[in-house]
């Protein structure tokens, strides 16, 4: 009997983030992943478009803005004194960050611009209000324990 992927059940895949222009965000093309469904190992989001596949299964989901990720928020866009950083880092405009909250987590941030004295840094997630593909393979699905 097939298994098909359920709350719980364990479920080995591959899997690629795909933007619109072709850019591929992640991916785990060469290996494989195995994860518990409702476990929260990936966004809850992206985990309904496991439920009922199966072994073998191929799937891509069209994922629109807002859907996943969040929209972008400007809130999350702050400016901050060069002083903050490092002397000797070299910032460039794309760059990603990272930086360490008040509570100990490392939070990454995109480098927006650098001005003389300032640095103005994006804390939103990099597919905040992007659409993108979520392709999948499904290899492997064991039941819940």
């Amino acid at each position: 009997m097939t298994e098909t992927a359920t709350e719980g059940a364990q479920v080995e895949m591959r899997y690629s983030l795909i933007l619109d222009n072709g850019f591929v965000v992640d991916s785990t093309e060469d290996e494989t992943v195995t994860l518990t469904l409702g476990s929260g190992e990936i966004l809850p989001g992206l985990e309904a478009y496991l439920i009922g596949l199966q072994p073998g299964d191929r799937r891509e989901f069209a994922i629109e803005p807002g859907t996943v990720f969040p929209w972008r928020d400007q809130a999350a866009i702050q400016p901050m004194p060069k002083s903050q950083f490092p002397e000797a880092t070299e910032l460039a405009p794309g760059q990603v960050y990272e930086f360490t909250s008040p509570g100990g987590d490392v939070v990454p941030g995109r480098i927006e611009m650098i001005e003389d004295d300032a640095v103005t840094v994006d804390f939103n997630h990099p597919l905040a209000g992007q659409a993108f593909t979520f392709a999948v393979e499904v290899v492997a699905v064991r039941p819940a324990d």
